[in-house]
């Protein structure tokens, strides 16, 4: 029988340390720039992971559709506790994949929240704002189970960006 959660863990980025080590390192590096190369990370190395052989290769190419597999995923991680550090890894590696999942589908530009410390992809700009906050859904996902849908999230991102209006603001959590 395969350990999920150890094997999970080895897809997830380092420790938290690490990570803000690294974001230090390499200061040129723009917060897009950083969004895509988690989530390429992360389809990349998933499909390599034995714990995850119910998605097929080739799943997560970006697409709506791909977000089924991802919420699959992250139905499979809820079963098991987390600490703190291996959540945030969670929420952030997969999150980055659903933020670029949205933004090659719906567009948007990514901006850095210093307080809440997340990213939040923003669409709309200059007219309208419907913005997104990805990394919270995910974290909901894994501690609260299937109400917090990511397909059913992203779909709801796409219909406010549909019928916003010149002057509109929406967040989407």
């Amino acid at each position: 029988m395969l350990n999920i959660k150890k094997i999970a863990s080895s897809i997830l980025p380092g420790s938290t340390e690490r990570k803000k080590e690294k974001a230090k390192e390499a200061p040129h590096k723009s917060l897009l720039d950083d969004i895509i190369h988690t989530a390429d990370n992360f389809a990349e190395n998933f499909h390599e992971n034995p714990a995850f052989s119910f998605v097929e290769k080739g799943t997560l190419d970006y697409s709506i559709e791909s977000l089924s597999a991802v919420d699959d995923v992250l139905e499979e991680l809820s079963d098991f506790e987390w600490n703190e550090d291996q959540l945030y890894n969670i929420t952030s590696m997969i999150g980055c994949y659903i933020f670029e999942t949205a933004r090659r589908n719906y567009g948007g530009e990514y901006f850095w929240q210093e307080k809440e410390q997340q990213p939040v992809l923003i669409a709309g700009l200059p007219d309208f704002r419907v913005q997104m906050k990805v990394w919270e859904k995910v974290r909901g996902r894994v501690l609260n189970g299937r109400e917090d849908n990511i397909p059913f999230f992203i779909a709801g991102y796409k219909e406010y960006i549909e019928r916003a209006k010149k002057g509109d603001v929406f967040t989407i959590v």
